[in-house]
């Protein structure tokens, strides 16, 4: 087939289908989101346009923005799709490389098409071009390599024969999902050339379930058996595999009490009897009670971030643990006992070897029934948060109301600042599907709005609804329009507490004086400075706004945002003023650089003390 080479990759993408955990067909890469420049629209704009009917291409309005959305996407179908973004060259590329650091800490795919300077040469420098003395062959695109799974330059057609199969591997492997970044240089996305017609023939990804080391498995089956205090930890890797149901039977077989990571959220019913709740700094008191106390930690697709472990300080010294990850990488990780291999197949494996050996093998009663009861308590502290009061709301109040007035199948999600903690330790989920994004691999601020508009392309059988504070609105807003303009609908609650609240709370908190967090404690010339009227500018973009001083407005705007963002097929944004100083603590530590002469520092130290460490 004789095609340029920008042809050819739109060929080849829609070519490209996934198998959905439950079965289903669809297009791997269901959208383009694009904003076309000197560098790529003439040669992957009419390739695209070509085949409009066939590949959606919706315009982005920050190229940062709209690769945002994509990973959005993508975390929306349990990484079973994948969102395209292309720019042109220069600024254009360079605003994409956020997206990819937050698909490569996130573990997300991504597909990125920055267009490149002209492999000829002939007219250099080009508009936009930044010339390195020492490498000509050097340009601002390999910026995405130290944040790119996968990076390739495509300096002649015929390469797209060898390198797409290894796109489509990296964008669907479990071990080593993340962004690929495809650099073209606009001459080669315009060249003709022959392609064998079996490059474009129709393939389907389906889900690869690597199968553990059968002595890993005897192994880790005879580590728990010597246990009594087992605590199950289910991470984002569980929700990927669509393990969950299988980990929850795991548990009830074995009276393993269970607790979430960050990205394995919302994968257990809140009302299970052994559920403990989310663990970490940003998770609840009473899964980090139970990490402390427990003498064997079985964590199941997870890295075990700073903010999961408390930076370390979580569990208790002579834990021993073991990682069951289908990523060598993480598995090996504080010298666990690995086990390599998708989460559903090795926790089936783990099942059958304890069955096989005719020994009924479960933790302590006593242990068991520890999840609920000291869950409950954490559930009576969280509703003690939420109970009205008088003036603005807090965080916990309004996360109470979303939660409430949520339906099953909506989707939650936020960032950044204070919501992630607020979010992640008081939500209660019904269980089923996961129905949450809190993107705290890389907290990204501003993925709240933009990664909002791809989730809600990919979740249509709820509503998706997202939560953000003012510094993150400011930050990145203008996928707002793109949304309205596209049609796709989500609900933005944006918490106006006047500054970075939570940056502030973390400065003050460890002996540090007020400084360029809060609004007040900023330099201005102004005796009064302007304030932000957030509910204007959304509906400048498009959206259709509400506003709420109080919990009982809120509560009324909440349910009327709900309708009219379905109504109207565009976001509702609604603002509430929230107070800048109530948080919900997990009573976790986490660790940042204190200086000597700070009131922190003796904590600081203490804390140091207990921190995990293998040798």
């Amino acid at each position: 087939m004789r095609l340029t080479t920008a042809q050819a990759l739109v060929a080849w993408l829609i070519a490209q289908c996934s198998e959905t955990i439950d079965g289903r067909e669809v297009p791997l890469f269901p959208a383009v989101f694009a904003i076309f420049g000197h560098g790529n629209v003439l040669g992957l704009g009419t390739a695209l346009h070509e085949r409009r009917d066939e590949i959606p291409v919706w315009r982005g309005h920050t190229e940062q923005g709209m690769a945002l959305a994509a990973v959005g996407l993508a975390k929306a179908t349990a990484r079973r799709q994948v969102g395209v973004a292309t720019s042109s060259i220069g600024p254009g590329a360079l605003n994409m490389v956020t997206a990819a650091g937050v698909a490569h800490a996130n573990r997300l795919p991504l597909l990125l098409v920055p267009g490149d300077t002209f492999t000829s040469r002939a007219p250099d420098p080009v508009l936009q071009q930044v010339e390195h003395f020492d490498d000509p062959t050097r340009t601002v695109n390999d910026a995405f390599r130290s944040v790119s799974r996968y990076f390739d330059r495509i300096t002649r057609p015929e390469q797209l024969i060898a390198t797409l199969p290894q796109v489509a591997r990296v964008l669907t492997d479990a071990a080593d999902a993340g962004p690929v970044t495809l650099a073209l240089p606009q001459d080669v996305q315009a060249e003709i050339a022959d392609f064998p017609g079996e490059l474009f023939e129709p393939v389907v990804h389906r889900l690869i379930r690597p199968r553990a080391d059968d002595r890993a498995i005897a192994d880790a089956a005879a580590t728990l058996r010597a246990s009594t205090r087992p605590l199950l930890v289910l991470g984002g890797g569980v929700r990927y595999s669509g393990a969950g149901t299988r980990a929850i039977e795991f548990a009830e077989r074995h009276g393993m009490p269970i607790v979430e990571t960050t990205a394995g959220r919302t994968l257990v019913p809140h009302s299970h009897p052994l559920y403990a709740g989310p663990l970490g700094v940003t998770g609840a008191a009473s899964a980090n009670t139970l990490a402390g106390e427990a003498d064997l930690v079985l964590a199941v697709g997870t890295r075990l971030q700073d903010f999961t472990t408390a930076s370390w300080t979580v569990f208790a010294p002579d834990v021993t643990l073991v990682m069951i990850n289908a990523a060598r990488f993480d598995a090996v990780k504080h010298g666990a006992l690995a086990v390599v291999g998708d989460a559903d197949a090795a926790l089936a494996d783990l099942a059958a070897h304890l069955a096989a050996t005719g020994q009924d093998w479960r933790a302590d009663v006593d242990w068991s029934t520890r999840a609920s009861r000291t869950r409950t308590a954490w559930d009576a502290h969280i509703d003690s948060l939420r109970a009205p009061t008088g003036g603005a709301p807090t965080y916990a109040q309004v996360v109470g109301i979303v939660n409430e007035l949520s339906d099953p199948g909506d989707y939650v999600m936020t960032a950044s600042g204070g919501l992630p903690g607020e979010l992640v330790g008081g939500w209660r989920a019904s269980g089923g599907a996961p129905t949450m994004d809190v993107e705290y691999g890389f907290s990204c601020m501003g993925y709240e709005l933009a990664g909002a508009w791809g989730a809600a392309m990919a979740h249509t059988d709820g509503l998706v609804t997202t939560m953000l504070g003012d510094g993150s609105y400011l930050m990145l807003n203008s996928e707002l329009f793109s949304a309205s303009f596209a049609g796709h609908p989500f609900v933005a609650v944006v918490c106006d507490n006047d500054g970075y609240a939570v940056i502030a709370r973390l400065q003050e908190g460890q002996g540090g004086e007020p400084f360029n967090n809060f609004y007040a404690d900023c330099r201005t010339n102004h005796t009064e400075p302007p304030r932000v009227d957030f509910a204007s500018h959304a509906t400048a973009l498009g959206c259709v706004t509400f506003t709420a001083t109080d919990l009982t407005e809120f509560r009324a705007a909440y349910a009327h945002a709900r309708v009219a963002a379905r109504a109207e097929s565009r976001p509702a944004v609604l603002v509430v003023r929230t107070r800048p100083a109530a948080w919900t603590e997990a009573g976790a530590w986490w660790e940042v650089g204190v200086p000597e002469h700070l009131s922190g520092w003796a904590a600081y130290q203490e804390a140091k003390s207990r921190q995990l460490r293998y040798l």
